[in-house]
């Protein structure tokens, strides 16, 4: 009788464990709204998929995510608050290629590998983009004013040492300039660098097409090439860097979701089915091909690799173009 009772009690136990359990009752998770972090400021593109894809999250998922722009510290202070945040799920992020690079400054220790990976969104080429009052037409018409002229144009489009920096940066050694003839103004965003274009404030941005988008056909922004082996969906007429010079560069951002380490293997499996879920729907598809950003899709684990593949590009460059030592 007691042998029977103490299973009976045993049973009981497992039964409330479950029923309190958000990681192990099906469905449980969540039960709170979900924060999705930005690290960039409002307007710019990482902020118009990051919101995108948490209304889709949250038709999925059942529960509002709200999505927070947190800036500062060229990245880091929201790439941070992603990592730094309780391992229970209700915190997840859009990081970009900036983590790959903040480390090799010393801005931070945070690496890609300081994150639960859920998946890869977005890759986009960069462009160079000037004033459409420019007196520089053609992309041989601006490196030859750079030469000209060294430290007297200025460029933008992102912190010092982000993705949109690496990319010009890396243009200019491409093709035999000194990039660091070429101040560089750090912006919170590329939407922010090309305001600051148009007023004036500085000569080029380097940037996607879907973020350069309103204002080139607003007629106050022109393109002058783009940094990859193809034209552009948006702008097909902008030539490709190699056939416009001969030089061969290619270079881009990407855009993932992620989250803290350590996160219960459930609530993992769970948010990762989700992005995929969001990646793959009609509206998502809709919304990127509109704003012409790159729809590519990278699962958890490449994601990772992807990271840690652009990761040592990006530290080779950096101390080859003096950003770093």
């Amino acid at each position: 009788m007691a042998s029977v009772f103490l299973r009976l009690m045993s049973a009981l136990f497992a039964l409330a464990a479950l029923a309190i359990s958000p990681v192990f009752a099906d469905g449980a998770f969540p039960q709170r709204p979900i924060k999705l972090v930005v690290p960039w400021g409002a307007g710019g593109g990482t902020d118009a998929i990051a919101r995108t894809l948490g209304l889709l999250i949250e038709r999925d998922l059942g529960k509002p995510v709200n999505v927070m722009n947190i800036t500062g510290g060229s990245g880091v202070m929201g790439h941070q608050t992603v990592a730094m945040a309780a391992p229970d799920g209700y915190t997840i992020g859009l990081i970009t290629a900036e983590i790959t690079m903040m480390h090799h400054q010393g801005l931070t220790k945070l690496s890609g590998d300081s994150y639960t990976t859920l998946g890869l969104v977005n890759i986009d080429p960069a462009a160079v983009q000037v004033r459409a009052d420019s007196p520089y037409k053609t992309i041989q018409d601006l490196v030859a004013a750079i030469k000209a002229n060294p430290g007297k144009l200025k460029a933008s489009g992102t912190a010092r040492g982000g993705s949109w920096h690496l990319s010009l940066y890396g243009m200019l050694k491409a093709m035999g300039v000194d990039p660091l003839t070429v101040p560089w103004v750090p912006s919170m965003s590329n939407n922010a660098a090309l305001l600051d274009l148009v007023a004036g404030g500085v000569d080029m941005v380097a940037g996607s097409h879907p973020e350069a988008r309103a204002l080139i056909d607003a007629g106050k922004v022109r393109s002058l090439a783009i940094m990859d082996d193809e034209p552009s969906k948006l702008f097909p007429k902008v030539p490709t860097l190699e056939s416009a010079t001969g030089t061969r560069w290619e270079s881009g951002v990407f855009r993932g979701l992620a989250a803290p380490k350590g996160l219960p293997k459930a609530v993992e499996d769970r948010l990762a089915a989700a992005v995929k879920t969001a990646y793959e729907s009609p509206e998502f598809k809709q919304f990127m091909d509109s704003r012409g950003f790159g729809r590519v899709w990278r699962d958890p684990k490449a994601f990772a690799d992807h990271m840690a593949k652009v990761d040592a590009e990006s530290g080779a460059l950096m101390k080859s173009t003096g950003l770093v030592k």
